[in-house]
């Protein structure tokens, strides 16, 4: 069987193989790139999970995306040495709520956060391919607070890389800042850009659709816009499904605090292999764009309102348009003139019997900063347990829009309550203490730049640094 392969969104890209699309980030055309069909897991192989462990069903899940690329022994040492870096040999912890409710803990890594997941591997995916090629690149990433901070760690020191790392000034919490500031490895560079995380991702975009800069600098990419990420994001909702049952064929519902929608689209990419999963909740905070797309079919961009839970403060989610490429019956063309007139009007609608596609698996809700607080405090009342904002309104949108109590609904902890002390302490009274190996964390050293809004600032800022590093 031929290795798999990879199609743009927007059909107007060449199909890559796995190592170039890792390498590319964006396709050459604006769009995502996408796996050309999925493969299947059968009820075999999820029986089979149950008695292995979180990095060997990793290697499974991911094999068919990367065979032809990387050697199975090679690919299976650098998932081994990746999943080391957790505090936890499970990888992603299952903790029972009651009444069928269960958090997956997914930030046991060095960051705190669901993107070490996924980054850790990425930057070691990285670092194998790029030493092979004898090339360096150069990374620039967008990121609302977690992004950042799981990339740099993964690629810092490494002599394959120069990463930049745009986020929006004032707009993370200051353990999400310092997360990314106080690491002062030479190929690490921040800049705080005066804007939203969207002109950040926006930004990102326009660099990548700078032909002559891209090609020049070898520009790519490690926001969720890179499949990678999706991919290795996918064996959470496989390995949480086996453990309560979906080995045996037994559904399992997720509900998913979604801002970029790339860890939402990750559970459809397990549940298109076969994962039983019968049930997404998309939360949403005040910035619902999602929320009223998956209800009525119409996306309009608004303005970004800040909230307690600030990694979802987005209006354009860049990972939607893989699930629109999907509805669209893979439509590369249908996509492209889609996007481009969101873009250029700010508003679009799909027909109602795409989005009847989605009905029977997808449910939205939205939650407030009141709701949030009000669950984070809820559950630390009932159990002694701290979940920061962003899991919180996971939890309010399950319980809000579960339709079946008789399937375990897991709903994604996407932080440690120690990124966002503030909000916590405010619920509950209690400050979390970050762990010990962050303890020190406010009192290194910060260093990044600040840059306005404005493209050519930015862009001259990171030739700058390249052309005097």
């Amino acid at each position: 069987m031929a290795p798999l392969t990879y199609v743009s969104t927007r059909g107007a890209a060449p199909e890559l193989g796995f190592s170039d699309v890792l390498l590319a980030g964006l396709a050459i055309d604006g769009g995502l790139y996408v796996p050309s069909e999925w493969p299947s897991l059968t009820v075999g192989s999820l029986e089979r999970f149950a008695s292995m462990s979180y990095a060997e069903i990793a290697v499974e899940v991911m094999w068919p995306f990367v065979e032809g690329s990387f050697d199975h022994d090679t690919f299976e040492a650098i998932v081994s040495d990746a999943y080391a870096t957790f505090a936890t040999e499970e990888v992603v912890p299952l903790v029972d709520l009651g009444d069928n409710f269960w958090l997956a803990e997914l930030f046991h890594g060095p960051t705190l956060a669901f993107k070490d997941i996924a980054l850790q591997l990425v930057g070691r995916l990285f670092d194998d391919e790029l030493t092979r090629r004898g090339e360096k690149v150069t990374i620039v990433g967008a990121t609302s607070g977690d992004t950042g901070s799981a990339a740099i760690e993964a690629l810092r020191d490494r002599p394959t890389a120069e990463v930049f790392i745009l986020h929006p000034a004032g707009r993370v919490s200051d353990v999400q800042r310092r997360q990314m500031t106080t690491v002062l490895a030479p190929n690490v560079h921040n800049i705080a850009v005066e804007g939203t995380f969207d002109d950040c991702q926006d930004m990102v975009k326009a660099l990548f659709a700078d032909k002559n800069f891209r090609e020049s600098r070898n520009l790519s990419a490690v926001n969720s816009i890179n499949w990678a990420r999706v991919m290795a994001q996918m064996v959470y909702y496989v390995t949480s499904a086996v453990r309560l049952g979906g080995g045996a064929g037994r559904p399992v519902a997720f509900s998913v605090p979604t801002g970029n929608f790339g860890n939402v689209f990750a559970g459809y990419g397990a549940q298109r292999m076969g994962t039983p999963i019968s049930q997404f909740i998309v939360a949403s905070n005040r910035n619902d764009i999602l929320t009223q797309f998956l209800t009525t079919g119409t996306m309009t961009i608004g303005e970004v309102q800040p909230t307690l839970s600030p990694s979802m403060d987005i209006q354009v989610s860049s990972n939607l348009e893989r699930l629109l490429f999907e509805i669209h019956g893979r439509d590369g063309a249908a996509i492209a003139e889609l996007m481009d007139r969101f873009r250029s009007e700010g508003t679009v609608s799909v027909d109602s019997d795409r989005l009847d596609l989605l009905s029977e698996h997808w449910a939205a809700s939205r939650v407030d900063d009141a709701q949030t607080a009000a669950t984070i405090s809820g559950l630390y009342e009932q159990t002694g347990m701290l979940i920061d904002p962003h899991t919180a309104v996971g939890l309010a949108a399950a319980r809000a829009a579960r339709t079946d109590p008789s399937v375990p609904m897991v709903v994604l902890a996407t932080a440690h309550p120690a990124k966002f002390p503030d909000g916590v302490e405010a619920a509950t009274g209690v400050r979390p203490p970050l762990p010990e190996h962050l303890s020190d964390l406010f009192d290194r050293p910060e260093k990044f730049d600040v840059c306005p809004n404005d493209f050519e600032t930015v862009r001259g800022a990171i030739e700058a640094t390249l052309d005097h590093g």
